[in-house]
């Protein structure tokens, strides 16, 4: 059995623009598997990265940030005072919410994931400058996982 490290497009959480930096282990029959530990706090730090981002949330940003609260459409609807066929419209891309209820996202998903390392001042500041900024391609997200559990961003 080989162990080496890798960049494995990280797809399984729903976003394209998840690029993780992990072990692959080839077994002794040839087959390939990555070594993935503690996902929770994976999906922690994804979460934090999303937070954090200085643009507009894109609608599998808005999924996953909604899946990871465990929230339905419906609940979420009701902490952003938008009907769930508002929601559902976000997540699939044929439509974003302004730039108030995105900010309000951002510090419900802060708060209810117990993001502890989001500067919610710098990250107002942040979303400050994306004002009106809805196209482009998903900034590629890089997560070095080398020291399995201690995932870190790399920039």
């Amino acid at each position: 059995m080989s162990k080496k490290l890798v960049r494995h497009h990280y797809t399984e959480c729903g976003l394209p623009n998840i690029w993780i930096e992990c072990f692959r282990v080839r077994d002794d029959a040839g087959n390939d598997t990555f070594i993935i530990p503690k996902v929770r706090r994976l999906h922690q730090l994804i979460s934090q990265a999303i937070v954090m981002s200085g643009r507009a949330l894109r609608g599998p940003e808005i999924r996953f940030l909604r899946s990871e609260m465990g929230l339905t459409r419906e609940e979420f609807g009701r902490l952003v005072r938008r009907e769930t066929a508002t929601v559902a419209r976000w997540e699939h891309g044929h439509s974003a919410p302004d730039e108030a209820v995105d900010v309000l996202i951002r510090f419900i998903a802060t708060a209810k994931l117990g993001l502890k390392n989001v500067d919610l001042k710098e990250s107002v500041d942040k979303w400050e400058t994306f004002a009106g900024v809805k196209s482009g391609a998903a900034r590629r997200i890089r997560i070095n996982a080398a020291n399995p559990g201690a995932y870190r961003l790399v920039a």
